[in-house]
This record gives C-alpha cells, structure tokens and sequence, in this order.
C-alpha cells in the first residue's frame, strides 16, 4: 500500500521546523486541525462565546458522528472530554467496588490507572490484580482466562503502554470479558489514530482516547465510549446540568446516552479542532495509517539496533512506539543531546509504569514515537546521533 509521504509532510507545517519523534506525547498538528481551532476562537471573539456555539450547532454533532465512525459505534454512545484520564475516570468512579471485588489489569498499565485502582481498593476493600505476561510479552489472555471468577467486577487494560511499542492482545480479553460478563475498559489513549480500532470487535463496554496524540489533534481533547449495556448501569460520580435534567426540586434525571459522563462547560475550538483531526486520519485511512506508522517503527528498531542501542519494546504485535537505552549514557542525557540537534523525543521512566519497570528491572528509556509524516531520513538522522554516544 503506498503512501502520499510528501503530502502528509506538506500538509504539517511542523515537519519543517523539526524532527518529531514524540507523536505518543502530543502529535504535530495538521493545519487543517490549526486552521480550525484559529477560525473558531475569531468566530467567538467576534459574535460571543454563547451565541458562536449556537451558531455551530450541527457542527458540534458533527465531531460525535466522527469520533462514533472512528470506533464503529453510534453517537449516542461517544461523550466528548478534555483528555483521555477524565474519560477514564467517568467511567471507573461510576463503577461500585466492594470489600473482596478483584480488578484485573495488566503488567504494562499506566501510572494514572493503576493510582485510580489502588485508591478505590483502599477505599473500598477491593483487591487489584495484576495480570502476568506470556513469553512474547503482551498480556496472558491463558491466565486471565484462569484467574476470572465471581469476584471478579471489572478488566481493565492498556491496549498499547506508555512505555514501548507492546500492542496488548485487546480483542481476545474482550472475548474474555464477554463470555464472563465481566465490564470491559480499554484505555486507547496510545492506540487511537494509529491502529484501526472497532468497539465490536474489541468487545470492550468502554474504551478512552485523547485527541493529541496520534489522532494529532489538540490538547485538552478526549473522548469516550460506554456500550448501552454498561452505561444503563451507572451514574457517574458526579453529574451536572448537562449530564443531568433537574426534573423538580427533589428529581433529577440522568441523560441515556453517553452524554451522562460529561460536563456542561467545554472549549469548542478544540472540540471542534479534534473533529478535524479525526476527519483528516479517516480520510487517509485507518488501515494505511497503522501500516506506514508499524513499518516506520519496525525500521527504527532494526537501525537503532544496529547502532549499539537496547531496544526495549516487547509484544508478539508492535506499533509505533520505540523504546531504548545505551549502555554508559543516561536516557535524559540522550534526550537532551537529540533535542540539541532538533530531534524530538521523550523520557519513560519507572514512575510512569512501576509494575512493569519493576518486573523487567527496565532502565529509564528513551521513547521515538513515530508517525507516518516522519520518514527513512529521519530515522537516519537519530540514528547518527545515537552512533555518536558509542
């Protein structure tokens, strides 16, 4: 499958400025997504905030349509947020925990996670579990399959970690999880923009994403989905008077759509910014875009490999995200050194994944994230840069 690189680069006028190899922190926009938010805010400043958003009604549903046909689900299913954690969070704080409940997540969860988890649990008595591993390194769906019982409330998982290219096996926990009636949360925080995601097929009742990472969209975007079957069991841990209609003085009223996890007050640039940035990654093509990015990042392992560097990533399936170390040199001080030639790139460290930094006796790491704007060139670039620390 070929892919218009030059337009892509063309399209992101970013990729002029520097090389960004931290699309799993905050993707270069394209300038449509910039064109968009820009546009709005002279809008707004100009007509007033109320009476802009009322103006731009239909495009505000609009960006569920988009956010529902990236995930193959229906509108009323996607509720809009300001960043992937909340979007997590509406759903885990609605979910009741009692004294002996287990929560099943995985090796590889992120800090925000696994802090929400340990929090509930002393709060409430519940027991959290942390998933082993198989000999590839994603999640042991064996395991998980033998651990699931009555007790079990919840199966919580990070379809791709912040801390290397591991792709966890998603579709075979949620068949888990489905044929045990067990809540399914998929957190597609590094996923989303990058791999091509299906809510059924996935077979999670609940799946977070953010708009700044792969989808490059803005900060201060996210999204959630929550399949009919979990929602209509919850009320979120707090509610408002979008969220909610107050009925009468003593009644309220919880929204039947997904809507019940957000909040009245939003930034409709953004929002409208994230519709875009999503509508362009539908317009290259989900599919197109997993294979350029996985190709990138195959190559960028195999080069940095070569180069002398320890590459960190494990998982019977990878993506886009590279993780590594080199012998004698601090991870920060390679980070630095790659910034001073204008590469960009970030740190993951043990605070940001104790149980797997813990189970791998894992070094701090450089993480290169690539997208499919970056090219062979570029990865020759840092690779240069690595072959000088030998």
């Amino acid at each position: 499958m070929s892919f218009d690189v030059e337009r892509a680069r063309r399209e992101t006028p970013g990729c002029a400025e520097v090389v960004h190899f931290n699309n799993a922190g905050s993707a270069l926009p394209p300038a449509v997504v910039t064109d968009t938010v820009v546009e709005y805010l002279r809008h707004e400043a100009l007509a007033g905030g109320y009476e802009a958003a009322a103006a731009t009604a239909d495009r505000l549903d609009a960006v569920y349509a988009s956010v529902a046909r990236l995930l193959g689900a229906g509108s009323d299913d996607i509720a809009l947020t300001d960043n992937a954690t909340r979007s997590w969070q509406a759903v885990f704080y609605a979910l009741p925990f009692g004294p002996g409940d287990r929560i099943l997540t995985s090796r590889a969860e992120y800090a925000s996670n696994a802090i929400a988890f340990l929090q509930v649990a002393r709060r409430t008595g519940a027991v959290v579990e942390v998933i082993g591993d198989d000999e590839s390194g994603q999640l042991d769906v064996e395991e998980l399959r033998r651990r699931v019982d009555g007790d079990v409330k919840l199966i919580a998982v990070s379809h791709v970690p912040t801390q290397g290219g591991l792709v966890n096996p998603a579709e075979e926990i949620g068949a888990v999880a489905s044929a045990a009636g067990i809540p399914f949360l998929l957190d597609a925080c590094q996923s989303a923009g990058q791999l091509d995601l299906d809510v059924t097929r996935l077979k999670c009742d609940a799946l977070s994403g953010t708009g700044r990472k792969y989808l490059r969209g803005p900060r201060g975007t996210g999204f959630l989905y929550v399949h009919p079957r979990l929602r209509e069991r919850l009320e979120p841990a707090m509610l408002d008077l979008h969220s909610a209609s107050w009925e009468s003085p003593t009644e309220y009223v919880v929204d039947p759509t997904a809507k019940r996890f957000e909040v009245w007050e939003r930034d409709f640039a953004a929002v409208y910014g994230l519709g875009a940035a999503i509508d362009y990654a539908l317009d290259w093509g989900l599919p197109a875009i997993e294979e350029r990015v996985t190709s990138l990042a195959a190559t960028l392992r195999s080069r940095l490999s070569e180069a002398g560097a320890r590459v960190h990533d494990v998982g019977a399936r990878k993506c886009g995200l590279v993780t590594f170390s080199v012998e004698g040199t601090p991870a920060a001080e390679i980070k630095a050194r790659l910034a001073e030639a204008h590469i960009n790139t970030s740190l993951s460290t043990r605070t940001s994944a104790q149980y797997d930094f813990t189970a791998r006796a894992l070094p701090d790491m450089v993480r290169a994230s690539v997208h499919y704007y970056n090219t062979e060139d570029e990865i020759d670039l840092l690779v240069r840069q690595i072959e000088k620390l030998r």
